[in-house]
């Protein structure tokens, strides 16, 4: 294949990866966006919304959860693309079946599917890229999809502002099922072709906890994102709440906080690619991203008296600094041989969303003691804690050669 028929390929790839993560992330919070319209639709009464949204959100959750196992263990076995297709058109199905719930269990059901599906993407999509690109660049690729990808969480808010809830559900399925014709073009991975007929265990949980090292470089892979989620799930999603406890000026909203911070997120992914790139590490992109990121976590819960514009500001500030989402998804990949870099990459990212479920029961304990803010400032310094000490376990793995297995 010559250079420029190669270079063509390597950029349909990363387009398609990209365009795909930007459904995934389009589709992965659109419930939190339309929660109230849809409940409201279908007739569920104002006092049972919320514990109806936890029990929608939590299948959404397990789905994630149960479809990143499933995902990676068949990347990694069978091949890449067969998750980038299959992944895709679950949650593109599942998605437009959405539009058409009536009640709240089949809601939860078809969310808990769409769960499934949206799991397999990113890290099928960063595995791709990662094996693809020459070492000295790949970081560019990966920094591509990421930072594309979550700006399908702006797309989501404006469709679910200017349409109907059933509608926001039916452009996400359809955007899905789009994507799947510029996926015919791409190819897969070389370094798994490599490996597809050798006799070696792949996608095998029981290899990835088997050994007392490995399943400490997978956990600390996990625990370096560990601040990401509460920031976008506690921080910011419970805005109202958190800014009654500063005495904010008006009610604080969730809604265009995600935006900014997702905004923020999206600008976060793309520096930290060019940064990993310029420093030639990215340990030290992601040290100083959890840095700043505890340092305008304390900066927002100490504001009293908040601001609209103030809290948009911050909310932007936090996503630029937990914007180190594709570089930890990268760097779980770069940890492990081909025979379980998918299996890595695609459950680490969901494993650490679930995480966000016992800080978040932390936090809700902590509340109970000191209060809302003093629960938030402890929880985030404890989780940034705990990243910067995984981080440093961890090897640096801007430039290392992918062309390795784990035995």
């Amino acid at each position: 294949m010559d250079n420029n028929k190669k270079s063509k390929n390597v950029g349909l790839l990363v387009l398609v990866a990209s365009l795909g993560y930007f459904v995934d992330i389009y589709d992965l919070i659109i419930f939190s966006i339309v929660r109230i319209a849809s409940f409201r639709d279908i007739g569920v009464p104002e006092e049972l919304m919320r514990s109806k949204g936890e029990y929608v959100l939590n299948m959404q959750m397990m789905g994630l959860l149960l479809g990143g196992i499933i995902w990676g263990v068949i990347a990694d076995k069978f091949g890449r693309l067969k998750v980038l297709f299959g992944s895709i058109l679950l949650y593109s199905l599942a998605n437009i079946y959405n539009g058409f719930v009536q009640d709240v269990v089949t809601y939860g059901i078809v969310r808990f599917i769409a769960g499934i599906g949206l799991a397999g993407e990113l890290g099928a999509g960063i595995t791709l890229v990662a094996e693809t690109m020459s070492k000295n660049k790949r970081g560019y690729g990966t920094m591509i999809v990421a930072g594309v990808g979550v700006l399908g969480a702006i797309l989501a808010y404006y469709i679910s502002e200017w349409y109907d809830w059933r509608t926001a559900y039916f452009v996400g399925g359809g955007m899905g099922l789009c994507l799947l014709l510029l996926r015919v073009g791409t190819f897969e991975s070389n370094l798994f072709k490599s490996d597809e007929n050798r006799d070696i265990e792949k996608g095998s949980l029981r290899l990835l906890f088997s050994n007392k090292e490995r399943a400490l470089r997978y956990l600390y892979c996990l625990c370096i994102g560990l601040p990401i989620w509460f920031v976008v799930g506690v921080l910011i999603t419970q805005a109202p709440e958190i800014g009654k406890a500063l005495n904010a000026v008006t009610t604080l909203s969730a809604g265009k906080g995600v935006m900014f911070t997702y905004l923020g997120i999206s600008l976060g992914d793309f520096l930290a690619g060019l940064l990993a790139q310029w420093f030639k590490s990215r340990r030290k992109v992601v040290l100083i991203y959890q840095l700043f990121t505890v340092l305008f976590a304390v900066i927002y819960l100490s504001s009293e008296e908040i601001t609209e514009i103030r809290f948009m500001v911050l909310a932007f500030l936090l996503g630029l600094g937990v914007g180190y989402w594709a570089t930890f998804v990268t760097i779980a990949a770069e940890q492990f041989g081909t025979n379980l870099r998918a299996t890595v990459a695609t459950t680490a990212p969901n494993f650490v969303r679930g995480a966000l479920v016992p800080s978040t029961w932390l936090y809700g304990f902590l509340v109970g003691h000191i209060g809302v803010l003093y629960a938030a400032i402890s929880v985030i310094i404890l989780l940034t804690v705990i990243a910067v000490f995984a981080l440093v376990k961890l090897e640096e793995s801007f430039d290392k050669d992918l062309n390795f297995t784990e035995e």
